[in-house]
């Protein structure tokens, strides 16, 4: 009896030895993370450095020794700006190559077309854009700013410096209606006053009757939201129309370069709040620009998108590694405790536990007729309060949802 029970357990052990052996080499096997990014198509020149932000922290991390002793692989696809491509792939991602994270979007339409695919899998997404804000959904994870860093500097700012008189250019998708209601919306205490308000599709390039109308309008300052290369086309047809009006938006300059692209002085008079810029000459900023550098020397512009991916990485690097897990849940126990946070090149960023948006230092910038960037006013570490006044707490429920000024969450 006592031999066969030895020998039942000597035929068990090499079972065990298996079982072990397999766990062992899952614990080893690369993390892999999906990523969304268009590199082709009318949104690449936002796409790219988001691409290259990414390979710059993976290749860090990497060489560091990973997360918890596992190298990163990057599994990136260009959805070249299609809503429909990007759900395809990202339930390529999702179902068939199993990531273990999912980055991506560069639009709110993309955001919003892929979100429910994400919602319907246990795998935690990033949105590193900053974006017109709202999204209270358990499953994302954004660490852009939103219109309460944003705008809510911003637009009192040029109403006290230029007036009260605004005219609205916004893309004709999720992203300008809602960052145009919000504009409306922190407008209206100040005695403000939308003069003219137009949606343009994207891809439009031609903008002659958009500025007779601002001509004819006579505000005080434009509210700047188009999008995409085509948009920016507005930008030298003012200028040759000698529309010297003040400009103010939450997306030029640090997005969109369009200080590098154009000659002066056709992006005189922009202003804009951001959490990064290329021109921040912080120690740490430095140090940044010049790791990113001297992998990619030929960039045309190091921008907010690039850097808000490159950040990301090293966020999911720290909420993994606080929690011993890639568990979505678990990641969100760390988030949870309010305190999930990276020293960032901008300044120490922490993830809100409510919304699961990202705090963030903004700065006030402006362009001058030689298209040099100086900051007009540091504002600070500003936290992404809106959500988490008006009803969304993600410790608590996950209604998945995007709330804005005139869709607020119903009160309890």
């Amino acid at each position: 009896m006592k031999r066969r029970a030895l020998l039942a357990g000597a035929a068990a052990l090499p079972l065990v030895n298996i079982v072990g052996g397999e766990q062992a080499r899952a614990d080893t096997k690369p993390i892999r993370i999906g990523l969304l990014e268009d590199i082709s198509g009318d949104l690449a020149v936002f796409g790219i450095p988001k691409l290259h932000g990414s390979q710059l922290a993976v290749e860090e991390i990497n060489g560091k020794g990973g997360i918890m002793g596992r190298q990163i692989e990057l599994m990136h696809l260009d959805p070249q700006g299609d809503n429909a491509r990007y759900q395809e792939f990202a339930r390529r991602l999702l179902q068939k190559e199993k990531v273990d994270l999912l980055i991506g979007g560069i639009t709110s339409a993309s955001r919003e077309a892929i979100r429910p695919i994400v919602d319907r899998t246990k795998t935690l997404y990033f949105y590193t854009n900053q974006y017109e804000g709202g999204v209270c959904d358990a499953s994302m994870i954004s660490v852009g700013a939103v219109p309460e860093q944003q705008l809510s500097t911003l637009i009192p700012w040029m109403v006290e410096k230029f007036g009260k008189r605004v005219y609205t250019v916004a893309a004709d998708y999720n992203f300008g209606h809602l960052s145009a209601e919000w504009g409306r919306t922190l407008l209206k205490p100040l005695g403000g006053e939308i003069v003219g308000e137009e949606f343009i599709p994207l891809g439009v390039s031609q903008f002659a009757q958009t500025i007779q109308n601002i001509q004819k309008a006579k505000p005080d300052w434009l509210y700047m939201l188009n999008v995409g290369a085509a948009q920016n086309s507005f930008f030298p047809q003012a200028s040759a129309a000698h529309l010297d009006i003040p400009m103010g938006s939450p997306i030029k300059i640090m997005l969109g370069f369009e200080h590098k692209l154009f000659p002066p002085p056709v992006m005189a008079n922009m202003y804009a709040t951001a959490n990064w810029f290329e021109e921040l000459n912080t120690p740490a900023a430095e140090d940044f620009k010049k790791r990113w550098r001297a992998k990619f020397p030929k960039e045309t512009y190091i921008n907010d998108m690039g850097y808000n991916a490159y950040v990301a990485l090293y966020m999911y690097k720290m909420l993994a590694e606080r929690a011993h897990s890639l568990d979505k849940d678990d990641i969100r126990k760390v988030i949870a405790k309010g305190d999930a946070g990276i020293d960032a090149p901008e300044g120490h960023i922490v993830i809100d536990p409510k919304s699961q948006h990202t705090s963030h230092h903004m700065r006030l910038l402006s362009v001058d007729k030689e298209n040099k960037v100086h900051i007009e006013k540091d504002f600070g570490v500003i936290q992404p309060y809106w959500l988490g006044q008006v009803g969304c707490d993600l410790t608590k429920s996950n209604p998945k949802e995007q709330y804005t000024p005139d869709h607020l969450p119903p009160k309890r």
